[in-house]
């Protein structure tokens, strides 16, 4: 599978792997950057880790992981993933999304959604996108809605958390022939 860099004047989007990991070390420290992932980023270690199952589903085919470069900022700023990768079905999942507090609401997230979306849609050719997010999230639960993402329903304490607390996911989609509409419209200046 060759995945290319997905990029455009603000943000470049390269496959992640234990290559190029380490760049990601100092925001992975951030306090509370993931706290609504049942994930754990915490030490270089468990970064790795995380890093490691990223790359072993790449290379079983599903799901593919990105390094976040913000151009207009010129450092590392994160990771995303599609993950959960139906080839079948032509399914996918957008997520496992994380930037530094200092990315947060600077545009660079829907810059990269833009990518993602365009990408799976028009030249994987997926039938559905789809995003899972905490219930309680309600920052990424916004944002999601803001790229034009229908919650399709909530699976009730589905997810366990590390500190043990049973967490309900919101389920949002966006469908193919969605897409048009929502590129012409909420993307129209990209």
């Amino acid at each position: 599978m060759n995945i290319p860099t997905l990029e455009n004047n603000r943000v470049k989007l390269s496959l992640l792997d234990l290559s190029n990991y380490q760049y990601l070390e100092d925001i992975a420290q951030e306090k509370d950057l993931i706290f609504y992932s049942p994930s754990d980023i915490s030490t270089p270690e468990k970064l790795r880790t995380y890093v490691q199952t990223a790359v072993d589903g790449y290379y079983h085919k599903t799901t593919i992981p990105f390094l976040i470069y913000d151009k207009e900022k010129q450092t590392y700023a994160g990771s995303t993933r599609f993950g959960l990768v139906n080839w079948k079905n032509k399914v996918l999942h957008i997520g496992w999304t994380w930037i530094g507090h200092s990315f947060q609401g600077t545009g660079l997230n829907a810059n990269m959604k833009f990518l993602m979306l365009q990408y799976a849609f028009e030249t994987l050719e997926f039938e559905k996108i789809e995003f899972r997010i905490d219930e309680r999230n309600n920052k990424s639960r916004r944002a999601v809605e803001k790229l034009g993402a229908t919650l399709e329903g909530i699976l009730r304490k589905d997810t366990l958390m590390n500190d043990g607390f049973k967490r309900s996911t919101c389920c949002y989609g966006i469908l193919k022939e969605e897409w048009p509409h929502i590129k012409a419209t909420i993307f129209k200046t990209f």
